[in-house]
């Protein structure tokens, strides 16, 4: 009986991957280029429609690649024009990707993982538990797709002007993957984006932003969310195996090595917990000899938590004391929280390998 052939998805390949691939089939290294500038610049992921190559190639690449982006299962928009697009990969599992739009720029939010393999408790991504990674197709894919529904502006330019690297996972835990797609974003042959138009949110994996540093150049936003260790220990659980001092000094080697770089740190306010004065006089100290911004966000609520969002005077004391401190501090407005779209509430569907989901389920019975 004949084999089946599996197929390369050629979105898993970078620059650098794709000549290696057209070279290990004995063609030139330039037909890199040609094709991906036909998936990132064109939109074409049929080969057929690849005039540019022979048709002997077209016929060879239809045999042995392809190029398949993740399927759009579900879209929804918000009343404020936030749109949220669940990305099906076949066999169960799903993400969500979100597309937040503003007067002069529009970020996507795209994913990295499957679930997340990190336990922070104020997430709803990590309540699902985790169930595998993303490939790096998977990843650029969803750029890919977001690009394609929402065309261009007026003037011709992609409505996709920043990508970040917030949704569902932990990058930092899907290194390979997620480099070989900050790659693609960054490449004049991909996206081309500059280096402070991508963003990698990471919850203070100290060995990846280490690694991250020597490898690519991209903006770097860190999830904080407290100012001391015992505090942080109990929001992100993380912070037991790296601890703010060890984090911090991560991120100044970080911005030490990127000229004109600064760290943003994200800091989720929970009313009651992490929102009072003495924890913004700690920010200060912690934060101010570090070229920073801090982003203040507001909690946003999902089925289960106990947590609640600080109250708005909350959130512009706080504000005023760390700014007064000398840090530069925004609150980010909520967007798309309507379709829970908003920062923390993505959750898309996970066949938890972790059994995670299931034990919150049980301690919430419990609790009834």
């Amino acid at each position: 009986m004949p084999t089946s052939v599996t197929r390369i998805n050629l979105m898993d390949l970078d620059e650098s991957g794709l000549r290696a691939f057209f070279q290990s089939i004995g063609e030139k290294p330039f037909r890199a280029a040609q094709v991906m500038k036909w998936i990132y610049h064109q939109g074409i992921i049929d080969f057929d429609r690849m005039t540019n190559l022979g048709l002997d190639l077209r016929q060879r690449l239809m045999l042995i690649a392809e190029i398949v982006p993740p399927r759009v299962l579900k879209t929804q928009t918000s009343v404020d024009g936030t749109c949220k697009w669940l990305m099906g990969f076949g066999g169960g599992n799903a993400i969500e990707t979100v597309f937040i739009p503003q007067p002069k720029r529009g970020t996507l939010c795209i994913s990295s993982q499957v679930g997340c393999a990190l336990n922070c408790t104020f997430c709803a991504t990590g309540a699902q538990g985790f169930s595998r990674n993303l490939t790096t197709g998977e990843i650029i894919g969803q750029v890919w797709q977001a690009a394609k529904i929402l065309g261009q502006d007026r003037n011709g330019r992609s409505r996709i002007t920043n990508v970040v690297l917030m949704g569902m996972g932990e990058p930092l835990l899907n290194f390979d993957a997620v480099v070989s797609a900050l790659s693609l974003l960054r490449h004049d042959l991909g996206f081309g984006l500059a280096a402070r138009r991508v963003t990698l949110s990471t919850a203070g994996l100290v060995p990846g932003i280490d690694r991250l540093r020597d490898t690519i150049d991209v903006a770097l936003a860190v999830s904080l969310h407290a100012p001391v260790d015992d505090l942080r220990e109990k929001l992100v659980p993380l912070n037991k195996k790296y601890p703010i001092a060890e984090l911090l000094r991560s991120c100044a080697d970080y911005v030490g090595a990127k000229r004109k770089r600064t760290i943003t740190f994200e800091y989720t306010l929970i009313d009651g917990i992490n929102d009072h004065p003495e924890h913004a006089r700690k920010l200060v100290k912690l934060l101010r000899r570090l070229p920073s911004k801090l982003n203040l966000i507001p909690f946003n609520p999902f089925p289960g938590t106990q947590f609640r969002c600080s109250s708005d005077e909350s959130i512009r004391r706080f504000q005023k004391i760390v700014m007064q401190g000398g840090l530069i501090a925004i609150v980010r407005k909520t967007r798309g929280d309507d379709i829970d779209a908003a920062c923390g509430q993505l959750v898309g569907k996970v066949l938890d390998r972790t059994r995670r989901s299931e034990r919150i389920r049980q301690q919430r019975i419990t609790n009834r």
